[in-house]
């Protein structure tokens, strides 16, 4: 459960740091990069403890597939309100393949 909530805030932290300067369009491009570097770091912090916590109890790819399907429901979320974005039901569809997808890999999982 540590490495689940570590990962969600190492998400919100890498959302922001990779989508967040969308809304400020007007920003220069360096200005957008060493902001977007500074908020990366903080996704550091939480992502590198998340994964040395969870391998062993989780397989690397097990891992990975979770801290995807984390990052599709920040960004949801994030989409939504942050960038004011609407969903579409072929959005919907994707992600429920996505979670298929979750399914597969945790699949005869001992």
């Amino acid at each position: 459960m540590r490495t689940v909530v570590l990962l969600l805030i190492s998400n919100v932290f890498m959302t922001f740091a990779w989508y967040g300067h969308l809304r400020h369009r007007k920003a220069p491009l360096v200005a957008a990069i060493l902001v977007s570097w500074l908020i990366a770091l903080g996704e550091y912090c939480f992502q590198v403890p998340a994964n040395r916590i969870g391998y062993g109890r989780f397989t690397g790819y097990q891992l990975k597939v979770i801290q995807e399907c984390i990052t599709l429901v920040v960004f949801v979320g994030f989409a939504w309100f942050y960038l004011r974005e609407g969903f579409r039901w072929n959005y919907a569809v994707s992600f429920a393949l996505i979670l298929g997808a979750v399914g597969f890999a945790f699949w005869g999982r001992s």
